[in-house]
């Protein structure tokens, strides 16, 4: 974490609740996270941590609460108190969002160099060459032979397709990412690569992320620090080697005992 370079948080949310008719899904929640700094966000299916990541996201407004996320140039915004134009732009240049399905995060239609330019080309880049030369580094930065750059999608496999999703997401070289349990659709050994892959270019790149996964074993090798969730409430927080290895409330010792004696 790097917060001595900047007097405020990248982003933060500020009692941000979201309800689906009588069911609160997130509950007054609020947070900080300072650049180069990754948040992972577990519970059980349920506990709200998606619909948390989709209004910090952009993706979905709260009902109540803020988000602000400071940007490069113009200061701190409330995300959902600008354009959606505005909205949109950022999450094209400041930010990423790497799906759960490799499916909701790429274009089926269009070869893999396409699917990393169009970002490219949505934060101005026109220079074909150029355009093409950039695809094909984070290819390999990814782990895809670029000799594939052609090919579609849904050649590849799902591993392949979660890392190209990565590397359409960081070749504008965002400063936040946020990931959506990237892991959860892949076979073990699949995960475990994935996961290596990740923690690297995070740590290579200085993103500050958040992570929403179900297995704590991710959260444990990818976050510094966690906020566990339940019924839509956050019920502990605080470092990730703390919160797992000493939890304090009895829903996170039942999560961390029903893995241990998985």
């Amino acid at each position: 974490m790097n917060a001595e370079q900047t007097p405020f948080p990248l982003l933060q949310a500020q009692q941000v609740t979201r309800r689906f008719g009588a069911r609160i899904a997130c509950d007054k929640v609020s947070l900080s996270l300072y650049p180069g700094e990754v948040l992972g966000i577990v519970g059980e299916s349920g506990s709200g941590k998606t619909t948390l990541l989709n209004c910090l996201a952009g993706h979905r407004a709260p009902d109540e609460g803020q988000v602000l996320f400071s940007t490069r140039h113009e200061g701190v915004v409330d995300l959902y108190q600008i354009s959606e134009a505005r909205r949109r732009l950022l999450s094209r240049t400041d930010w990423g969002f790497v799906h759960q399905s490799a499916r909701d995060g790429l274009r089926a239609d269009v070869s893999a160099g396409a699917n990393v330019g169009e970002r490219l080309m949505a934060v101005g880049a026109r220079h074909y060459g150029d355009i093409r030369n950039e695809a094909t580094i984070w290819l390999q930065r990814v782990e895809i032979n670029p000799a594939r750059i052609d090919d579609l999608p849904r050649d590849f496999s799902g591993g392949m397709q979660q890392r190209l999703q990565i590397a359409r997401n960081l070749v504008t070289r965002p400063r936040l990412i946020f990931m959506d349990e990237p892991t959860a659709s892949l076979d073990v050994s699949v995960q475990a690569r994935l996961l290596d892959l990740l923690r690297q270019l995070v740590t290579q790149l200085q993103l500050a992320a958040v992570i929403v996964t179900h297995d704590l074993a991710v959260a444990r090798l990818l976050a510094h620090r966690l906020m566990v969730m339940r019924e839509g409430q956050v019920v502990e927080e605080g470092l990730t080697d703390q919160v797992l290895d000493d939890p304090q409330h009895p829903y996170t010792q039942l999560l961390v005992s029903s893995i241990v004696h998985a």
